[in-house]
């Protein structure tokens, strides 16, 4: 087996996760779909072709393997309890059960992003792959991947501000603007 083609699939393996992980919306069927990928792109490794962005390849890989599963399988995944992992994170440190509050209501907001949305949102604003990439990884035109991550970013906006509110009408704190700001 090529060392070269190893040693990259190994480099991708921290992406590779991200990616899967946002979109199955859990770190153990992220981490799963992540091992099945990589064992499908080693058996099938003569179907690399040479010169090509391997990573595109791979994410592509992940992508048709989550889609096989959410047709096979057809399971909702479970949210993240965001008041569990507050409780969890104020125990652990002290001052950091906002930031932990704050992420889960993050993934928990992309977790109710639909599929497709989630998916290019993922990989532009989280793996910072570029809009042609993913038009290309995705199999879509470009237009569609620009207005995809324009959707699903306005969605994640609300949603957050939503959660915002039910927090400070919790606390009875001054409902405040919610500012997201994500990496084109």
């Amino acid at each position: 087996m090529d060392q070269g083609f190893s040693h990259q699939l190994v480099a991708l393996l921290p992406r590779l996760r991200r990616f899967a992980r946002g979109l199955a919306r859990s770190p153990e069927d992220g981490d799963d779909l992540v091992q099945a990928a990589c064992e499908r792109a080693l058996a099938r490794r003569d179907q690399f072709q040479p010169g090509t962005r391997l990573d595109s390849w791979m994410y592509r890989i992940v992508q048709n393997l989550w889609i096989d599963n959410r047709r096979r399988y057809s399971r909702e995944m479970t949210a993240i309890d965001a008041s569990e992992l507050a409780q969890q994170s104020a125990a652990i440190a002290p001052g950091a059960a906002d930031d932990a509050l704050y992420l889960a209501q993050v993934r928990e907001a992309i977790g109710q992003l639909p599929e497709d949305q989630r998916a290019v949102l993922m990989l532009i604003s989280v793996e910072g792959v570029a809009y042609k990439d993913a038009a290309e990884i995705l199999d879509l035109p470009l237009g569609t991947v620009m207005s995809r991550l324009s959707r699903a970013r306005l969605a994640l906006g609300r949603a957050l501000e939503e959660a915002a509110g039910r927090r400070d009408d919790a606390t009875g704190a001054t409902p405040t603007a919610t500012v997201i700001r994500i990496k084109r």
